[in-house]
């Protein structure tokens, strides 16, 4: 994608891990200087990353954010925060608005890393070219709508890999409680100026050990527990640079990881737009609802969205967006996790 002042994004994340990310003046400084004249708030490396006006730094990451309570993320200063880990380290990412785009700070020994992920993590990488909106009436009053959304390539594997695994089959709330729970006590804490209780999720070593008694006061069941065990020891075969489709078959290798729990991990970390979460207990019904007006099953889910293969993905979130609270009831609830002690 090409950027407003014709920067391509890929550039700027080429530019990044060229070492060529700190010749941009600061704007905005925040906070006051710190004793050797420097501002505290300025991040160990930092860029403004042009974008589209339209841009929303908070509806592009929208999808990758475990709850308003997720404590890899925060809202403070009217920035937008996020606490994150690459094979560098860990890193704080601070994302304010600036003049012809977003300006990005980032701390910490990941800082170099996070900061070449931002273009992704701001939707600029999503190509939607080829995409049909038009083969039918509600997509593409769906995209008319939403014109402005964007498919985020989160970056992190390994921690959408845990909050995937965590939601598997409880309903939302508990899951994301869990994922609250667990960060908290065992992540660690942001590097560089970062808002109080803003945490880095442990590694996935970390994650391996947790004792089972941790996993069962967080209200995590031995299934999901032992998933994600069994994911972390391949954890370092689950990395960003693979395509959605090798990414997906590493993590089917892995017992207790299926089709909807791949989906998840290739849209969210690496921003498949064709990613199916088959398997999903809503899903197949939003599109036989949105798409025919009755009920749908998983092959029938499959079928209505083969039009648009290769921006599947694209279809389902614009439908969700589009449709979010006018979907009919149907069927139980989902299973509550085990109670927190």
């Amino acid at each position: 994608m090409v950027t407003p002042d014709g920067t391509s994004s890929r550039d700027v994340t080429a530019r990044v891990h060229a070492g060529d990310v700190t010749s941009r003046p600061a704007t905005d400084p925040v906070g006051a200087s710190g004793p050797d004249g420097t501002d505290p708030a300025t991040g160990d490396v930092h860029d403004v990353v042009p974008c589209p006006p339209d841009l929303d730094p908070r509806r592009s990451v929208v999808r990758l954010r475990r709850g308003a309570g997720d404590p890899t993320w925060s809202d403070a200063g009217g920035a937008l925060w996020h606490a994150t880990r690459r094979p560098t380290g860990a890193a704080t990412l601070r994302l304010t608005p600036a003049p012809g785009g977003v300006r990005a700070d980032a701390w910490g020994p990941g800082a170099a890393d996070v900061l070449g992920d931002v273009p992704g993590l701001l939707g600029l990488l999503d190509d939607p070219t080829g995409f049909a909106a038009h083969l039918h009436p509600a997509v593409a009053r769906a995209h008319r709508t939403h014109a402005s959304l964007r498919l985020a390539r989160g970056g992190d594997v390994w921690a959408t890999v845990v909050t995937s695994v965590l939601e598997q089959r409880v309903v939302g709330v508990d899951a994301k409680a869990s994922w609250r729970r667990l960060v908290g006590r065992h992540g660690d804490p942001a590097p560089g100026p970062a808002p109080a209780g803003l945490r880095v999720a442990p590694p996935p070593a970390a994650w391996g050990a947790l004792p089972v008694w941790e996993w069962r006061q967080a209200g995590v069941d031995a299934h999901r527990t032992d998933a994600i065990r069994r994911a972390a020891a391949v954890a370092h075969r689950l990395t960003p640079d693979l395509a959605p489709v090798e990414l997906a078959r590493r993590l089917r290798t892995v017992p207790g990881i299926g089709p909807w729990t791949a989906a998840e991990v290739t849209s969210r970390a690496l921003g498949d737009p064709d990613a199916v979460q088959v398997g999903d207990a809503h899903l197949p019904h939003l599109v036989g609802w949105a798409l025919t007006g009755r009920r749908a099953d998983d092959a029938g889910m499959l079928h209505l969205l083969e039009p648009w293969r290769g921006h599947r993905q694209r279809v389902l979130v614009l439908l969700e967006v589009a449709y979010r609270g006018r979907l009919p009831a149907y069927g139980p609830r989902g299973r509550r996790a085990l109670p927190m002690r």
